[in-house]
């Protein structure tokens, strides 16, 4: 089977910390960072990864990922909202074109949006 993992496209790594890292509860898998070349790093939570990457050609800002069937995501958002994370509070909406799915969606500071979907 093969595996997809998105890119998105950061420019600031102590934001880009603060906001997977810190708020979103991923971790760090891998940093690839030469002496003055730009960030590429893995990041991961459960089975979602990541790579996070400071090379203009890598991909551009605003992305979207949908990480479907996201075990607890009811649970997840109210991790989410109690470390009050100043720049992102999240709803929990059902969604318009399935009322039993659920979804939280957050924008990272460079415009790239993960949307986290659930069937409950």
């Amino acid at each position: 089977m093969a595996t997809i993992i998105p890119v998105f496209r950061i420019f600031d790594y102590n934001k880009t910390i603060e906001f997977y890292i810190n708020w979103l509860g991923f971790k760090i898998d891998w940093e690839h960072r030469p002496e003055n070349v730009p960030l590429c790093m893995q990041v991961s939570l459960h089975d979602v990864v990541l790579h996070l990457s400071e090379h203009h050609g890598d991909c551009c800002p605003g992305g979207k990922v949908l990480v479907n069937d996201f075990k607890e995501l009811e649970t997840y958002h109210t991790q989410l909202l109690a470390k009050n994370y100043t720049f992102n509070r999240p709803g929990l909406e059902k969604t318009p074109w399935d009322k039993s799915n659920i979804s939280v969606t957050v924008i990272d500071p460079f415009g790239n949006r993960l949307i986290f979907n659930e069937i409950i």
